[in-house]
């Protein structure tokens, strides 16, 4: 039987179409090739070399975890490199270390199921931020390498042309300011495209299987990205229905429209079992503040479309001056038959349009504005327009007419975007510079055609091109890194600090017998990084339940609920079972240029099982909605005074036991609070994003008299009962009375908890972890149930003859994915039989 012959795509002269054929060998294969390898390779040096002229790790000194690089990013990869490798607590379903337990298959699937994240395994532990730069930029390169192979498969052309518009879509505007520092992103960068190749497949018949595969693979990486490329990839299948020849006929056109729709419906169905666990985790995670989308000013959006611009309210639309000025010369470019000019022209004006249009922007978003960046999508609009720069060029280089036209377009948007905030001392030495090379490119391309220079001019117009686009790109990622670094928060980089901490933790970790919290580690998600199994958590999908059920007992928070944080308190651990405790204390500044350093010290005490057993709910002594007082309910025993205080100015007056430690809980003030004669406590409440933890002032004296000091940063906000007594010798007794109470043997394994009980148990027993969708138990042998919640933790009803309690989390949607997903793949079966069979007759 003859080998299958490989499909070539050739040009229909006079059409601006391609056809397809059949034939070819190995050398064709290579040529296929050459386009994406060089495209990947030039977006790799480019993205290194931008990353070492910023100064930045790891080809310089300073840090780059801005904003939630260092904070969820960094830490989840950490994780998942010892998820990986069997190092963790948990497994796929639950993730002991965050929040006091959370779903971890909804953070997989937000952060951590693209396939390239697996890289991380290949790198020691000590290096995951280098893991973490390779997994960036090797994202990076696939989405250059995508663009290119689709721009060679939508239209015949130049590959080395194809090659460096496909670097200008993956370093574009939009992945050097937003995609670098949301890693998880870039794999819509990568999906676009690839999703624009199924469309083509499913417009000429082919690859009926692989196409719902690659759709799939999409949306396992990031949805969220995935439904933008998704979108994205519709459009330009549009253009092509209504513009190719290959389907000039209306049946053909729909036939090509039902192939992708199935494709794509297939492909997420596939997806299910990930896709909406992940759906259900959002509709029960802490609500952010509603945002109303309010447009970006146009000379801003015009701005973007320049080198050197950064900001997080405008489109980041900068794709090199070069290939900007090729796609504004698709309008004006009569070698382009005229269906293809007028169809990319009127889809790009239309997305640009879109991207200001709150219905639009609502359905670039799937109906939710989001918080932070709300032009996510953009990376779209920059496909689009590199698309159409491809079409201009694809048959040579535009005539003089067209030239000058798209010059003068770009020339008004940038005389246009003057005035705008966003323009950076950078952008117009930059847009000049590459515009002088890009011109030296043309005259070069367009004086090839003597043949004592046929092979020599081009040649060198290629190299000017990618001169012009290495340049703008190299200043535009050095001057976006170092105003990200001066203008947003950001983390340092992971060093003996962090290192010290993790061997301290892995030292102490008695797990499940109580846990140990490694305390604040500078970052974020420390229990991720260096282990453990604390408060901290940040996440997109940190339920509400954990966010409200840890503030009402006095945690703090950062990201308006969704980073909950660790909270030194005695009555605290006792409630969470935190027998070990980390402080650690810096011995130099922390710097964004230097590695930090620290003391750490381990404290241990005394602490109730993780099941505890509690007696029905008894009327509260210090009756409130405290924090002291929720901590007392839950605790089951008084050991706060709650005084009430006296204000005067401020100060705050009080008398508490001679020897009781002073608690101070005021989660929306910010400034200081010093008890007299210590020294003063900060504290940070910004609301609504950020809630104050509360804090130990210092030890009441012998006379009984408290005095706090305060040194407030605007207005003071101060709960009703902002200072509880702490009687250590209550604590003790109370912690004394649950132990004896509670569970004698304790076993986690992966998501399920077991606990063996002392005979005849009545009440109620009580897992120490919130009680977030998805918990379900049992006592003795009874059936599981959905568990209940007592003052928010896990809770299981006792009757006296139990045993034993049995808790197992299963993420919610789970059954319904997997459902869902099966049928899926019983559709891409029979789609695969029924082609081949096709195929056959």
């Amino acid at each position: 039987m003859p080998p299958a012959a490989e499909a070539v795509y050739v040009e229909d002269p006079g059409h601006g179409t391609v056809r397809e054929e059949h034939g070819g060998d190995g050398r064709r294969r290579f040529a296929a090739l050459r386009a994406p390898a060089a495209a990947a390779l030039l977006t790799a040096v480019l993205f290194c070399l931008a990353t070492r002229l910023s100064r930045t790790y790891p080809f310089g000194p300073v840090t780059r975890n801005v904003v939630d690089l260092g904070q969820q990013y960094l830490p989840y990869h950490a994780y998942w490199r010892a998820f990986l490798l069997g190092e963790t607590h948990g497994d796929a379903f639950l993730n002991w270390n965050s929040g006091f337990g959370s779903n971890f298959l909804g953070d997989i699937g937000t952060y951590l199921s693209s396939p390239f994240d697996l890289l991380v395994v290949f790198f020691p532990a000590d290096r995951v931020e280098l893991a973490l730069y390779v997994v960036t930029a090797v994202k990076i390169s696939a989405a250059a390498a995508a663009m290119a192979l689709l721009l060679l498969r939508l239209r015949p052309g130049p590959w080395p042309v194809a090659a460096v518009l496909g670097t200008a879509y993956a370093l574009s505007g939009w992945t050097l300011d937003f995609g670098a520092t949301v890693p998880m992103w870039l794999d819509g960068l990568v999906a676009f495209p690839l999703l624009c190749l199924v469309g083509e497949w499913a417009r000429t018949g082919r690859r009926p299987v692989l196409g719902p595969l690659v759709v799939a693979l999409a949306w396992i990486a990031n949805f969220y990205t995935a439904y933008m490329a998704t979108l994205g990839a519709a459009v330009v299948l549009a253009v092509r229905l209504l513009t190719a020849e290959e389907t000039a006929g209306a049946r053909q056109r729909l036939a090509g429209a039902l192939r992708a729709a199935r494709s794509v419906l297939i492909g997420i169905g596939l997806a299910a079992p990930l896709v909406v666990v992940v759906f259900l985790a959002t509709k029960v995670a802490d609500p952010t503040p509603e945002t109303t989308f309010a447009p970006a000013p146009w000379t801003d959006v015009l701005a973007r479309f320049l080198p050197a611009t950064a900001s997080v309210a405008s489109p980041a639309l900068f794709i090199g001056t070069p290939a900007l000025a090729l796609a504004l010369t698709l309008p004006f470019n009569r070698a382009v038959a005229p269906q293809v000019r007028t169809g990319w022209t009127a889809a790009i004006v239309l997305v640009t349009l879109s991207l200001q249009w709150e219905p639009t922007h609502l359905l670039w978003h799937a109906g939710a504005s989001p918080n932070g960046i709300p032009y996510r999508q953009t990376f779209v609009l920059c496909g689009l327009l590199l698309i159409g720069a491809w079409f201009s060029a694809a048959r040579g280089v535009p005539r003089p007419p067209a030239l000058l036209a798209g010059v003068a377009l770009l020339g008004a948007m940038a005389w246009a975007a003057r005035g705008s905030v966003d323009i950076d001392r950078w952008t117009f030495p930059a847009l000049g510079a590459a515009a002088l090379l890009a011109l030296a490119a043309v005259l070069l391309a367009r004086g090839a055609g003597r043949r004592s220079t046929a092979r020599v001019l081009p040649v060198l117009a290629v190299i000017l091109l990618v001169a012009a686009q290495a340049g703008e790109v190299a200043v535009t990622g050095k001057r976006i890194e170092e105003q990200q670094r001066s203008e947003v928060s950001w983390s340092p980089r992971v060093g003996p600090w962090h290192a010290t901490a993790a061997v301290e933790v892995a030292r102490a970790d008695d797990w499940p017998r109580h846990r140990t919290d490694p305390g604040e580690v500078p970052g974020g998600n420390d229990v991720l990084l260096v282990g453990g199994q604390g408060a901290d958590y940040y996440s997109s999908l940190t339920s509400d339940v954990t966010s409200r059920t840890l503030a009402s007992l006095g945690f703090g928070f950062y990201a308006k609920g969704r980073h909950p944080v660790t909270l030194d308190n005695p009555v605290a651990d006792a409630l969470f079972s935190v027998g070990t405790r980390l402080r650690s204390k810096p011995t130099e500044p922390v710097r964004q240029d230097t590695v930090p350093r620290a003391t750490v010290t381990v404290t241990t005490t005394p602490v109730p099982p993780l099941i505890t057993v509690r007696p029905p709910e008894r009327p509260a002594t210090h009756p409130g909605d405290s924090a002291f007082a929720r901590q007392e309910r839950l605790l089951g025993a008084d050991v706060y005074e709650l005084p009430a205080p006296r204000r005067a100015g401020r100060t705050l007056t009080a008398t508490c036991p001679a020897g009781s430690q002073v608690w101070f809980w005021a989660p929306e003030y910010r400034g200081t609070a010093a008890l007299t004669g210590e020294r003063p406590v900060e504290f940070d409440g910004r609301p609504p994003s950020v809630r104050a933890p509360m804090q130990a002032l210092g030890t009441v004296p012998g006379s009984g008299a408290v005095r706090i000091d305060l040194g407030p940063e605007g207005k003071v906000r101060l709960p009703r009962e902002p200072v509880g007594c702490l009687v250590r010798a209550r604590l003790d007794s109370a912690v004394r009375q649950l132990t004896a109470t509670g569970a004698t043997r304790v076993r986690a394994d992966g998501h399920t908890v077991t606990a063996e009980l002392p005979p005849g148990s009545s009440g109620v027993a009580v897992l120490a972890a919130p009680r977030i969708s998805g918990w379900r138990c049992a006592a003795g042998d009874a059936d599981a149930r959905p568990a209940r919640a007592y003052e928010g933790l896990v809770a299981v009803p006792l009757d006296g003859r139990a045993a034993t309690v049995s808790c197992s989390f299963r993420p919610p949607g789970i059954k319904l994915g997997g459902a869902v997903g099966a049928a899926a793949l019983l559709a891409l079966a029979a789609t695969g039989f029924l082609h081949r069979r096709r195929a056959r007759g």
